[in-house]
C-alpha cells in the first residue's frame, strides 16, 4: 500500500461501480447473436453469398442498438459431406441461432438432418428449393425455410418452351450428387413433359466435377459422345456446376452438338452463371436459351445494394472479372434481412431463442430485392412466378421476353404488352449454327448419314410401289414413290432431305416392326395408318383414303331377266292398274256411245273402239274425237294418271336393269360366317389378322398376286376377296363388268408415310401432303398412276331398288276413279230427270187421241229422249218425225211412235 494516495483510492472507489454498471448495460443492450453460413467459396454463387451476407449484417449492426449479429462462415467446397460437418460444428460448437446457405437441395436436406439430431428448432434458411410439395418438407423438417422459389414453376416454364416449338423428344442432362439431389425436379419435369406428349429420350447423368480425375474426364467425354447416337437434339441442362457446365459445353461443341438443328435449354442454376462466366464458357454455348429468375433492377434499394456489392466484391475477390450481383446475391441478402427483421420483432424481450426466431421468420412479409418474402408451409410463396427468357449471343446474353405462371409468354411486363406463344419471339432468337429458322431439334439426315427409308419389296398391287430388282441400284416406281418425290420438292424450300431407299422383301407387319426398333428411319409405301402402329411411330397426313371392302362376282340369272318388265310394279299394283283402266274404258264408252258415231255399231265394234281408245291413251296416241264434256273431264284425269304411271315405270325399270347387272352374288359378311365360305386376301398385310380377329372369319385363302383374284373368284375357290379401298378401286376399274363390291366398308386411317416416334419430319411431310392435296397435284398423280375413275360402286343390298307398290299411288287412283264415278252419276241423273219430265208432257198431250180411237197403248211405245239410243232395225220402226234437231229441243219435245215390226 506504499505510495498509494488516499485521493487515488477515493477516485477508484467512485469510478469502479460506474464502470461495472457500464459493462453490465453494454453487455445486456448489445446481445450477440451467432448465425452460421454454409456456402461454397470456390464458386461464383458462394462468393456472392458471402459478400451479400456481410452487407446485410453490417447494415443491421449499424442500425441496431440492442443486438449484434456475428456470422460464422464455413466453406462446403461443393461437398455435401463437408456441409454436414460444418453444420454439426456450428450447432454444437458455436451454438448458432440459425444457419443460412446451402446452394443445393442435397446440402440443405443433409444439414436439416444434422440440426434435427443435434438441436431443437434451429432455423435453417436454405438458398435452394425443393421440387417436392412444401407440406411434405415442412412435416419432415418444420424448422427448414426455403428462401428460393419452388422449382415446379420453373419446370412449367421449361415445358411451355418445349411445347410452343413442338419439339417431341428431349435429352435431360444434370450433374449428379451423392444423394440424388435433383430427383424431385427431374420427376416433376418428366410428369410435365408427359402431359404435353413429349418423351425424354435419354438421361445424361454427369458425376460431380469435384470428383473428376484424368480417367473421369475420359469417362464423361465418352458419355457426351453417346448423345450422337440419339435422335433428339433438344438438350435440357437441369443442374450443373460452373466447371462441369464449361467442360460439357466444350465437349458438345467439339463433336458438333452445338451446330444447326440443335437446341440447348439451360435451367436457372446454369443460366445464372452467365452473369459471371468467362469468355470460353460463353463462346461454347452460343445460341442457347436460358431461364433466369426475374427481379427488378430499377428500384433505389437495388441500386444502393449494387453499389455496395460491387465495391466490396472487388476488394475481396479481385480475380473475378464481373462484379454485378445476381440472383444468388439477392437471395442471400434477403435471407439475412429476414433473420434481422425477426430479431427486431423480438427486441422487446431482449432474449433471442431459436424457437421464437423461427416463429418470427415464418411470419415474415416484406418485399426484398429478389421479390416478395412470404412463407407458406415453410416455403417461399409468390403470387406470380416470373422468369426471364434469355439467349446467349456473343460474350453475353440478350433478353427475349418473359414467362409468368399467369400469362404465359410476353415480350414485356408492362401493361398492354403482347402475350401468347413464344413463337412470336422466334425472330429474335440467335439459334445455334446461325440457323435462320426454328431448329427441328432432331438429328437431321446428311449426305454422310442419310435417312434410311424402308420400302416394301413385294406388293400385290404394283401400281402403288414397284421395285425393279434386276437393276443395280434398284429402281423404285409407283404412286407412293411419286408422292414422296413431290413432297421432297416442297421441302427443298427449307432444307434438303438426304435419303437412301432400302427394299424389304418381307411382310408389311415385319417392315413396320423394323421401323419401331429403329432399323429404319422411315417407311415410304402403301402403309395403312392403324391405331396399334401409331403407338410406336408417327404417321403423316394420309394421302389416300383407306378401308376394307368385300369384292364378289356379279350374279347372273337369265330366267328372271325374261320377266324383268313386270318388276317395276307389285302384283297388287298391276291388278289395281288394270281395274282402273277397264273401269275408265267403260265410263268413256257409256258417256260417248249415245252421241258419238265413233263409239256406235255392233257390240264388238263398240268394245274394240273403247279398248283401242283407252290403251292408245297410255301412249298419248288416241285420235278419236270426244263429244261429251263429261268424257273430256274423265280423259284429262286419266291422262294425268297415265303420265305419272309411265314415268314411274320407266324410271323403276331403268334402275332395276342397272342394279340387276351389278347385283352381287354374296350380299353380306354374315352369310360368309354362317356358311364358312372361303375368302381371299393379301397375306403380307394386316388384313389377314383383321379378318380372323375382328371379323371372325376362319376359312381364309392367301392370294399372292393381283392377277390371281379374278380366276379364284370366277371358279369359286373363294367366294369373296377382301381388299383395301385403294386396291379395290383399282381392281373394279379393270374388272367392273364381272365383279362388284358388297356389304359395308370398314374404314381405317388411310395410307401414309411412317417415321420414328417424335420425328419432326412427319409434321413437315404432313404439311407438304396437304399442299399437294390443296393445289390439285395429288389428284393428277392419282389419275396418272391409278386412272381417272377412282370411285367405288358400293352395292348395299339393303338399299336395292324395290318394286313400286299401291301405297305410293292409291291417291292417284282414287282421284281417277272418283272423277269417273262422279261424271257417270251426274250424267245418269240428268238423263233420267229429263226422261221423266218429257214423258209426263207427252202423256198430257196424247190423252184425247186415245179417246177418238187411236191405236191401243199396248201396241204403241212412246218415248221422248234428249239423246236417242241406237235401235235395232229388226225390232223397232221409227214412225214419228226424224228430225234430230227437233228431238233434242227441250221446248218442243218430239213425239216418236215406235211400233214393233213383228
Amino acid at each position: 500500500m506504499m505510495g498509494f494516495k488516499p485521493s487515488s483510492l477515493l477516485i477508484l472507489l467512485l469510478v469502479f461501480p460506474f464502470s461495472v454498471w457500464m459493462v453490465s448495460v453494454s453487455g445486456t443492450g448489445n446481445e450477440t447473436i451467432d448465425i452460421g453460413a454454409i456456402i461454397d467459396l470456390n464458386s461464383r454463387a458462394g462468393k456472392e453469398h458471402k459478400v451479400s451476407l456481410e452487407i446485410a449484417v453490417q447494415k443491421f449492426n449499424d442500425h441496431s442498438r440492442t443486438h449484434h449479429i456475428s456470422v460464422h462462415f464455413r466453406n462446403a467446397s461443393m461437398d455435401p459431406i463437408q456441409a454436414v460437418f460444418a453444420a454439426d460444428e456450428l450447432v454444437r460448437g458455436k451454438q448458432v441461432k440459425a444457419i443460412i446457405g446451402m446452394n443445393t437441395w442435397e446440402e440443405a436436406s443433409l444439414v436439416a438432418e444434422v440440426v434435427a439430431k443435434r438441436a431443437e428448432m434451429v432455423p435453417v434458411l436454405s438458398l435452394a428449393a425443393s421440387s417436392g410439395k412444401p407440406e411434405s418438407v415442412q412435416l419432415q423438417w418444420p424448422f427448414l425455410v426455403q428462401m428460393a422459389a419452388n422449382s415446379s414453376e420453373q419446370v412449367k416454364c421449361i415445358s411451355a418452351i418445349i411445347h410452343s416449338w413442338s419439339w417431341r423428344k428431349v435429352v435431360v442432362i444434370y450433374e449428379d450428387g451423392l444423394y440424388g439431389a435433383d430427383a424431385g425436379m427431374l420427376g416433376a419435369l418428366s410428369d410435365s413433359l408427359e402431359d404435353i406428349g413429349v418423351d425424354i429420350e435419354y438421361h445424361l447423368i454427369l458425376p460431380e466435377f469435384s470428383s473428376l480425375s484424368g480417367d473421369s474426364e475420359r469417362i464423361v467425354r465418352g458419355e457426351v459422345l453417346k448423345l450422337l447416337e440419339k435422335q433428339s437434339r433438344v438438350f435440357i441442362v437441369l443442374r450443373s456446376s460452373e466447371l462441369m457446365a464449361g467442360f460439357l459445353f466444350r465437349e458438345a461443341k467439339e463433336i458438333g452438338l452445338m451446330g444447326r438443328e440443335s437446341v440447348w435449354l439451360l435451367a436457372d442454376s446454369v443460366s445464372d452463371l452467365l452473369d459471371s462466366v468467362g469468355t470460353s464458357f460463353a463462346l461454347s454455348v452460343q445460341g442457347a436459351l436460358g431461364i433466369k429468375n426475374h427481379y427488378v433492377e430499377t428500384t433505389k434499394p437495388f441500386q444502393d445494394f449494387q453499389t455496395q456489392f460491387q465495391k466490396l466484391f472487388r476488394s475481396e475477390f479481385p480475380d473475378e472479372d464481373h462484379s454485378k450481383p445476381g440472383i444468388h446475391a439477392l437471395q442471400a441478402y434477403d435471407s439475412m434481412n429476414t433473420i434481422a427483421q425477426a430479431i427486431m420483432n423480438l427486441s422487446k424481450n431482449n432474449v433471442v431463442d431459436s424457437k421464437s426466431l423461427l416463429t418470427r421468420i415464418l411470419s415474415s412479409n416484406f418485399t426484398g430485392l429478389s421479390g416478395d418474402v412470404h412463407f407458406q408451409h415453410g416455403a417461399r410463396s409468390q403470387q406470380v412466378s416470373i422468369f426471364r427468357i434469355v439467349n446467349v449471343v456473343g460474350l453475353k446474353y440478350k433478353e427475349l421476353g418473359f414467362w409468368s405462371s399467369d400469362h404465359g409468354f410476353s415480350d414485356s411486363l408492362e401493361a398492354g404488352s403482347s402475350s401468347g406463344g413464344i413463337q412470336e419471339l422466334s425472330s429474335l432468337v440467335n439459334w445455334p449454327g446461325e440457323l435462320g429458322r426454328v431448329p427441328k431439334g432432331w438429328a437431321m439426315p446428311t449426305y454422310a448419314k442419310p435417312l434410311i427409308i424402308g420400302v416394301p419389296g413385294r406388293t400385290v398391287f404394283d401400281k402403288f410401289v414397284k421395285v425393279d430388282w434386276a437393276k443395280i441400284p434398284h429402281k423404285y416406281t409407283g404412286f407412293c414413290i411419286c408422292v414422296f418425290e413431290n413432297v421432297l420438292e416442297i421441302l427443298k424450300k427449307n432444307y434438303i432431305v438426304n435419303y437412301d431407299f432400302k427394299p424389304y422383301n418381307g411382310t408389311y407387319p415385319d417392315l413396320v416392326h423394323f421401323l419401331a426398333n429403329k432399323t429404319y428411319d422411315a417407311i415410304v409405301g402403301d402403309i395403312t395408318i392403324l391405331a396399334e402402329r401409331s403407338k410406336d411411330m408417327d404417321f403423316t397426313q394420309p394421302y389416300v383414303e383407306s378401308g376394307l371392302t368385300m369384292i364378289v362376282p356379279v350374279k347372273t340369272d337369265k330366267s328372271k331377266k325374261a320377266w324383268m318388265f313386270l318388276k317395276p310394279f307389285t302384283r297388287n299394283m298391276w291388278v289395281v292398274t288394270s281395274a282402273i283402266l277397264f273401269y275408265t274404258m267403260f265410263i268413256i264408252w257409256f258417256l260417248e256411245h249415245q252421241s258419238n258415231e265413233n263409239f256406235r255399231g255392233a257390240r264388238r265394234d263398240q268394245l274394240g273402239v273403247a279398248l283401242w281408245f283407252t290403251f292408245s291413251s297410255l301412249f298419248f296416241a288416241h285420235k278419236e274425237e270426244l263429244k261429251s264434256n263429261y268424257t273430256k273431264l274423265v280423259v284429262i284425269v286419266w291422262l294425268f294418271v297415265v303420265f305419272v304411271l309411265t314415268s314411274s315405270y320407266q324410271a323403276s325399270l331403268t334402275s332395276m336393269l342397272t342394279v340387276s347387272r351389278l347385283e352381287p352374288s354374296v350380299t353380306d359378311i354374315d352369310w360368309i360366317r354362317r356358311t364358312n365360305a372361303p375368302v381371299g386376301c393379301d397375306g403380307d398385310s394386316f388384313v389377314k389378322d383383321y379378318l380372323r380377329n375382328v371379323l371372325k372369319l376362319k376359312n381364309i385363302t392367301i392370294v399372292g398376286n393381283q392377277y390371281d383374284y379374278p380366276e379364284l373368284l370366277k371358279n369359286g375357290s373363294i367366294k369373296a376377296a377382301f381388299l383395301e379401298l385403294p386396291y379395290a378401286k383399282l381392281f373394279l376399274k379393270e374388272y367392273n363388268n364381272d365383279f362388284t363390291s358388297a356389304g359395308v366398308t370398314y374404314r381405317f386411317g388411310g395410307l401414309g408415310f411412317a417415321f420414328q416416334k417424335g420425328s419432326p419430319l412427319a409434321r413437315d411431310f404432313s404439311e407438304a401432303i396437304l399442299t399437294l392435296l390443296e393445289n390439285g397435284t395429288m389428284q393428277k398423280l392419282e389419275e396418272e398412276w391409278l386412272g381417272s375413275s377412282m370411285t367405288l360402286v358400293n352395292n348395299d343390298t339393303s338399299v336395292k331398288t324395290q318394286s313400286l307398290s299401291l301405297s305410293s299411288f292409291w291417291g292417284l287412283y282414287l282421284l281417277s276413279g272418283a272423277t269417273s264415278t262422279i261424271c257417270f252419276l251426274i250424267f245418269v241423273c240428268r238423263l233420267f230427270l229429263r226422261k221423266s219430265r218429257q214423258h209426263s208432257q207427252v202423256q198430257d198431250e196424247n190423252e184425247p187421241k186415245t179417246e177418238q180411237g187411236a191405236r191401243p197403248a199396248s201396241l204403241m211405245k212412246t218415248a221422248t229422249f234428249g239423246h236417242i239410243d241406237r235401235l235395232r232395225s229388226s225390232e223397232w220402226e221409227l214412225v214419228s218425225p226424224s228430225d234430230t234437231s227437233e228431238m233434242f229441243d227441250a221446248s218442243h219435245p218430239a213425239e216418236i211412235q215406235i211400233t214393233t215390226m213383228n
